[in-house]
């Protein structure tokens, strides 16, 4: 486990250091996200986050190979999810830079996913019984719409500072625990895998850009950062089911074999159900799949009344409560984990419910608003008011205008 930590820790340090760098080099090229209707910030702000994000994961990997006990696992595929992450990052930045339409995005991110599968990683079996697919090129287009998939979810859901590193990094840490305790079921002697590694390394690169990232944040990911957590996150789950089968796994503490399966989808859960609501409602309205809005749930928990690190705030504890109750499968009975769950979703929802009309803080506090200011048009308007008029003055009404040479 310290091993893995040293890599978090190399990555985090790594990623955290060239933000500063690749910052500065955002602001001379220009590369700014400008202000737009469906964005929250009010000023611009520079992205191309993803270069030093790629950064940490490139150096974590390549000391990880320099390291004994990691050595072994860093073969081709490692090399492969380098080289894959760094061309995502290009295609980012090339598009952080001249804004590519929809489709030059898709083909850069289908050529990505299939250099890495010619490369070794492909999702070859699912953990269900060793059920493995048959044809190669069946097998090439399963893993290159899985990375696909999870590429665009992520780059969805990046709408809030924080929002995607956090998430991701969330899913990572909880993806990590799974890998390290079936890799500990599989392999009793040896409890390294590239997997591992490579969510270790995945969460370093979190930590490291949060800091940076975080409400108010000083720089963004841009989408070099975004399509590259989607893809890292997906080759993560392909390493696993590709490396390592759970059918072989016995004995009452054994891991349900199920789990790579689920597991991948509740890491990504909320990415998933944005970016299938997007899709959905764009589609019924006769626009693009890709045509932006500002009905993402991040947009909606800001319109119910959060503030920007409150809505963040929320989509992190949803992210939590999908993944590790799922990973809790593995080292708990199912009625315990479903208990957990369920107290966990009571508080969630609790925390949530300004999605709902007329339902929580938000919803009070916009009828307060609503309350006060119809309170303000009912009133009429007075000037400030006069102290009683001094009796010798005289009869004079305190409101009479003073004649002339009079003094008031």
């Amino acid at each position: 486990m310290r091993v893995y930590l040293l890599i978090l820790l190399i990555a985090a340090a790594a990623t955290y250091v060239s933000v500063p760098i690749v910052r500065h080099i955002a602001l001379v090229s220009h590369a700014l996200t400008p202000v737009r209707d469906r964005d929250v910030h009010t000023a611009p702000v520079p992205r191309l986050g993803g270069v030093a994000m790629f950064v940490g994961l490139a150096t974590a990997i390549a000391v990880a190979s320099r390291i004994p006990y990691l050595a072994s696992t860093i073969d081709a595929s490692a090399g492969a999810v380098v080289i894959g992450a760094g061309l995502v990052c290009l295609l980012g930045v090339v598009d952080d830079l001249w804004e590519l339409d929809w489709m030059t995005k898709l083909a850069g991110q289908i050529l990505a996913a299939g250099v890495m599968a010619s490369m070794g990683i492909q999702l070859i079996t699912f953990p269900v019984g060793g059920l493995t697919i048959g044809s190669s090129r069946l097998s090439l287009a399963a893993t290159v719409l899985v990375i696909i998939v999870a590429i665009n979810a992520v780059n969805f859901v990046d709408g809030l500072d924080g929002l995607a590193a956090g998430i991701i990094g969330i899913g990572a840490t909880a993806f990590f625990i799974y890998v390290y305790i079936l890799t500990r079921a599989t392999s009793p002697q040896a409890y390294t895998s590239l997997a591992a590694t490579v969510m270790a390394a995945l969460i370093g690169v979190c930590l490291g850009f949060l800091p940076h990232n975080f409400h108010p944040a000083t720089i963004f990911m841009g989408d070099s950062g975004s399509m590259q957590l989607g893809l890292v996150s997906a080759v993560g789950t392909i390493i696993v089911t590709g490396q390592i089968d759970p059918g072989t796994i016995t004995g009452s503490s054994a891991v349900p074999v199920f789990l790579p399966l689920i597991l991948p989808v509740a890491i990504l859960l909320i990415p998933l159900t944005d970016m299938l609501m997007a899709v959905t409602r764009r589609t019924l309205a006769g626009k693009s799949p890709f045509h932006p809005d500002k009905l993402h749930l991040h947009h909606r928990l800001l319109a119910g009344g959060h503030s920007h690190r409150q809505a963040v705030l929320t989509m992190y504890l949803w992210a939590a409560i999908g993944s590790f109750s799922v990973v809790a499968l593995a080292i708990q009975p199912w009625p315990r984990v479903a208990c957990g769950a369920l107290v966990a979703v009571v508080i969630a929802l609790a925390l949530t419910t300004d999605l709902i009309p007329g339902v929580g803080p938000g919803a009070r506090k916009r009828a307060r608003h609503q309350a006060s200011r119809a309170l303000r048009s009912a009133s009429p308007r007075r000037s400030h008011p006069r102290a009683a008029p001094d009796p010798a003055e005289g009869s004079r009404a305190p409101d009479a205008v003073p004649a002339a040479g009079e003094r008031p």
